[in-house]
């Protein structure tokens, strides 16, 4: 592994936090160790920690996609100058944890899902919801000139086994007859011809908007924009307290209380179960893994043949997500342990290996120079919410994506923003109605967990 460098004043990483029991992350912890951090560069200049009390308009808990670009679009579209606060470094959590894949999602169902949850009109407005927010990504990077590397070129869903190639092709009729969306199927002969020489693929689904991004460059992007707009973003201020009084929300970090009228959540999967009653086991944390190669030589890069550098998927239930990279290394991520505690256990790195080695052959044994994994913030319903909470006035989140909050985040965050400003948002699921709320059963769902992968890996590789 190559080696990464570590925050000035910093405390060693740990590789084993588990935010089912960890009470809080504690302040100045490198980073994990990811690609994206390693070839980022240093990031800007942020405000440093919160150094004592202050009275704050607008407190952002959380400097990843989502909290940033609520700071963004509270001062471009509301005037308003937030103040962020981040528990260790600039999206220490799942923005520079995730595989760097945009895609027209968000949630985990799937466009015939949401017709059969809600009904066809409430599902078009979703769409119409998740297209914008598409164009809305784009455009921050290119009006903002954020250099994220993004690798235009649409999504590939690519069958692992015949027996997927069926739904596929029904999905493909839903997003065309139903929304007017170009999606396409393609042959096995054409994916491995045209897009990639997957040894599994049987075929694929395209769908036209999906982008690769450098994950570490688009947050630190975001930070910049955000500054540049007036916003605060104070590291190492970690939420230890929140109480509610006389109107004003007291959020306690190490340096100092913040007092705050107005706050926004965006933590994800690294929301501590302590930091507020209302927001406890709202979420499910879903651990996903992920490595880098070395730099593959030319004979490599024509064995595996992959012609487009935009967002790969498996149909696996334990999907597989991929893509060649700008210098020619290969990422490839997947699910892997339930526990903090197990993270580390060469299995899942194996696991993982052996799934990459069955698409690329020609990849047996080579080299990795990254390897890390990270949590992912999945609802107990499988879609996001961004929304207020009924009871805490001024108190406002936006999480649960599912592991596809790359691109939608950038909308949460706007959304989120027209919230904590008194806007009213469209009549969808995903603004009115709160996360669902598993109490006291989100520890012990870890114990279906593991009785639901073994029965996904099976389904996924024998059935």
């Amino acid at each position: 592994m190559l080696d990464i460098a570590r925050r000035s004043g910093s405390v060693p990483f740990d590789p084993f936090y588990d935010p089912m029991h960890a009470r809080a992350l504690g302040p100045h912890s490198d980073y994990a160790p990811t690609y994206w951090i390693g070839t980022a560069g240093p990031a800007p200049q942020d405000d440093g920690p919160v150094m004592g009390d202050m009275d704050v308009d607008v407190a952002i808990i959380g400097s990843g996609y989502t909290g940033l670009s609520t700071a963004i679009h509270l001062a471009k579209m509301h005037g308003i100058k937030a103040t962020v606060l981040e528990a260790n470094g600039v999206a220490y959590g799942c923005s520079t944890r995730n595989g760097g894949q945009a895609q027209l999602s968000a949630g985990r169902l799937k466009r015939s899902q949401w017709i059969d949850r809600w009904g066809i009109d409430t599902a078009r407005g979703l769409h119409s919801e998740i297209t914008e927010a598409f164009d809305l990504f784009r455009g921050l990077i290119r009006d903002h000139q954020i250099d994220c590397e993004p690798q235009e070129g649409g999504h590939y869903y690519i069958a692992h086994k015949p027996a997927l190639i069926p739904a596929l092709t029904s999905e493909v009729a839903v997003l065309n007859d139903q929304f007017g969306y170009g999606a396409r199927m393609l042959s096995r002969e054409e994916v491995l011809e045209t897009v990639a020489r997957d040894h599994e693929a049987q075929g694929a689904m395209w769908e036209p908007d999906g982008t690769g991004i450098h994950a570490a460059k688009l947050a630190f992007g975001y930070l910049r924009v955000a500054r540049e707009l007036g916003a605060t973003v104070h590291t190492d201020s970690s939420v230890q307290g929140w109480e509610y009084k006389n109107g004003l929300h007291h959020l306690r970090t190490p340096g100092g209380t913040v007092r705050a009228r107005r706050v926004a959540v965006a933590t994800a999967a690294y929301a501590p179960r302590g930091l507020h009653s209302k927001l406890r086991d709202r979420l499910m944390p879903i651990m996903s893994n992920s490595v880098v190669t070395r730099v593959l030589t030319p004979a490599e890069l024509d064995a595996i043949g992959i012609k487009k550098r935009s967002p790969l998927t498996d149909t696996r239930t334990l999907r597989h997500y991929y893509r060649l990279l700008p210098d020619n290394r290969l990422q490839i991520g997947s699910r892997a342990a339930i526990t903090g505690k197990d993270a580390a256990n060469p299995a899942h790195l194996a696991g993982l290996r052996a799934g990459m080695e069955r698409k690329f052959p020609a990849l047996k044994g080579i080299e990795l120079d990254y390897s890390w994994w990270g949590w992912v913030d999945v609802s107990h319903d499988m879609m996001p919410r961004i929304t207020g909470l009924p009871d805490l006035p001024g108190a406002f989140y936006a999480m649960g994506y599912g592991g596809n909050g790359v691109m939608y985040s950038a909308m949460a965050g706007r959304r989120m923003a027209q919230l904590v400003a008194g806007e009213s948002l469209p009549d969808l699921p995903i603004f009115n109605s709160e996360l669902p709320h598993e109490g006291w059963k989100t520890p012990f769902r870890r114990l279906g967990q593991w009785g639901l992968y073994h029965l996904y890996h099976y389904r996924d590789e024998r059935a």
